[in-house]
């Protein structure tokens, strides 16, 4: 077959050049085709790990036998010396309780959870249900993973978009800027800062069913369109009512409550702050995510309210608020006769006998050093490759034991030279306790704490060695967190029961190390200074990353809480102690003339 030959002008040939590139030019690229679905709305994506095991806890004697009766499993239990416990199969969960009185008062560990990695203690306390029973409930903490993506179209065709998580704020480790479509293939792409752009995930997208598919920390997620004007992506839903204030339900949990005008706060001051909260734009991954702010004076609750989908009932991830909770705990067992004190050495009560070689700083350091930071180990939390960090700590496998570990970590300061921010001393400083006490440290703070304060529905994060973790992590119930800022502001009192002596409450809160240019440290309680009607007036502070803050400020009697979920963003942690509570709060707070 002969080639066909056209011979054209040079002319002609640039025309038919041009028309050639717009041609090209014209056709839609993968990302912008005429038939491509339109992505553009909120998509949000929500997996369950369980636990299933949850309910009703039955324990039933039959002369000297004991079995256990909960979730569908009835199993063999031990009692020994008013001692009871058992154990589910398949790690599904153990049990362990003492008789006290009439009553059984235990503890509940659930299994590993996917989330967070860890188990967590959960109190069970079971009541006299007829001959030879008793019978109480199992509430653990649900094991949940959200994430969204607010996708937004681009002259591109492309979207852009960020990972929204409120449980871990995943979105911080896992940087996405945009989402692209072609065919049936959806990837994100992002970049850390300084990096190029790289593909962050790579999934599917089902057109029939209007399902994006996409592998995130491990997970395979299904995200549906999120269409509900309510949802928990926004504040207060996407399009909500102005805010008018209303006082907090009397729950029967020990706080008593009143309103603004009762305790001289003002009413329009509180509405403006909630406002405030209310129309915080989600339009970024660095936007302050509040999940709840709580104030009280004069020892009654005003405000309570709640954002983003969580509530009352619903206990949230402290970090290292939770390290104010070993200090009470510390203050409680000081009160209670327990024989811990500031000077108690650390090594030769973890150990029982010092070592002849160890070293001289660690022998000489005590109880005080741990919970000011100021022990000297090699564990600063803003130095990444610091051996006694947190995170290396938690991640490495080779030592289960995290006590041990710690007293293994290097000395880069003498003890009592300087602080340095550290989450494995206070953590120590538990064991110590935990040791002296000879009672595992969840069923001693139910005992000293909890009970007497009315705390029930909470979770304490343990450690692979299934002890309570000193540095952070326990979940909590707002309301009853905010009770142990209420306690120290009460110097130790909670009604007419002493649960830490007056001393201790009040050295805790002290400001007596600079933890920075702005911020102060006392015993494992920070502290700052505000201006408020022409002077000083000072809150310390149980703080946390992501935004958790449970202030006192004994000038103005007066405690506030705020939780949040912008984990691993500073200046959004930051944001409600140095920005929030001097510009909205303090000026709500009246004098008091007497």
């Amino acid at each position: 077959m002969g080639i066909l030959r056209i011979s054209m002008t040079k002319a002609a040939r640039l025309s038919m050049v041009a028309m050639t590139v717009l041609l090209i030019a014209s056709i839609p690229s993968p990302a912008t085709r005429i038939n491509a679905p339109d992505l553009t709305g909120l998509w949000t994506a929500r997996l369950r790990f369980g636990p299933d095991v949850r309910g009703t806890l039955r324990l039933v004697r039959s002369g000297s036998d004991w079995r256990a009766d909960l979730s569908g499993y009835s199993v063999p239990a031990r009692f020994t010396a008013g001692a009871i416990s058992f154990a589910l199969p398949d790690g599904k969960g153990t049990f362990r309780g003492r008789v006290r009185g009439g009553r059984i008062d235990g503890q509940w560990v659930q299994q590993i959870t996917m989330a967070a990695g860890a188990a967590f203690s959960t109190p069970v306390i079971l009541r006299p249900d007829g001959a030879n029973q008793w019978k109480g409930e199992v509430r653990p903490l649900d094991d949940v993973f959200t994430a969204y993506l607010d996708l937004k179209r681009r002259p591109d065709g492309a979207y852009s978009t960020y990972l929204r998580n409120p449980e871990r704020n995943i979105g911080r480790f896992i940087p996405v800027s945009r989402l692209e479509l072609s065919g049936a293939t959806v990837r994100l792409f992002g970049n850390r800062s300084g990096q190029p752009e790289r593909v962050q995930a790579e999934g599917t997208y089902d057109s029939a069913n209007a399902v994006m598919t996409l592998p995130i920390n491990g997970a395979t997620l299904d995200f549906t369109r999120d269409t509900d004007a309510n949802s928990a992506y926004y504040p207060r839903g996407k399009s909500p009512e102005r805010y008018r204030y209303s006082p907090p339900l009397q729950v029967g949990d020990g706080w008593p409550v009143a309103t603004p005008e009762e305790v001289a706060i003002s009413r329009t001051g509180l509405e403006k702050l909630v406002q405030m909260l209310i129309d915080m734009p989600m339009d970024s991954l660095g936007a302050p995510q509040f999940h709840g702010v709580l104030i009280g004076r004069h020892g009654k609750l005003v405000l309570e309210e709640y954002f983003h989908g969580y509530d009352r009932d619903t206990p949230h991830d402290l970090r290292s608020a939770s390290k104010s909770w070993t200090a009470v705990l510390i203050g409680a067992a000081m009160q209670a006769g327990i024989p811990i004190r500031l000077d108690t050495p650390v090594y030769a009560t973890m150990l029982g006998q010092v070592p002849p070689d160890l070293d001289a700083g660690k022998r000489a350091m005590t109880l005080e050093h741990l919970i000011s930071m100021t022990a000297g180990f090699d564990c600063d939390e803003r130095t990444p490759n610091a051996p006694g960090q947190e995170d290396i700590m938690q991640q490495q496998t080779e030592e289960p034991n995290w006590y041990r570990y710690t007293m293994n970590v290097r000395l880069i300061s003498q003890p009592g030279e300087k602080i340095v921010y550290c989450s494995i001393e206070p953590n120590l400083a538990g064991g110590m306790l935990q040791k002296i006490a000879g009672e595992p440290l969840p069923e001693l703070f139910d005992r000293l704490v909890a009970q007497p304060l009315q705390m029930s529905n909470y979770h304490l994060f343990l450690t692979p060695t299934g002890d309570a973790y000193g540095g952070g992590g326990h979940r909590f119930l707002p309301r009853d967190f905010l009770k142990l800022a209420q306690l120290m502001v009460n110097d130790g009192r909670w009604g007419n029961r002493q649960i830490m002596s007056k001393e201790w409450s009040r050295k805790s809160g002290a400001a007596l190390r600079n933890l920075s240019s702005v911020q102060q440290y006392g015993y494992l309680w920070n502290s700052l200074e505000f201006p408020w009607n022409g002077k000083k007036v000072r809150g310390y502070f149980a703080g946390g990353n992501g935004g958790q803050v449970f202030m006192g400020i004994p000038d103005l009697d007066l405690v506030v809480a705020f939780t949040g979920g912008s984990y691993a963003d500073n200046p959004a942690t930051f944001y409600s102690s140095r920005q929030v509570i001097p510009n909205f709060v303090l000026p709500a707070i009246n004098e008091e003339r007497h």
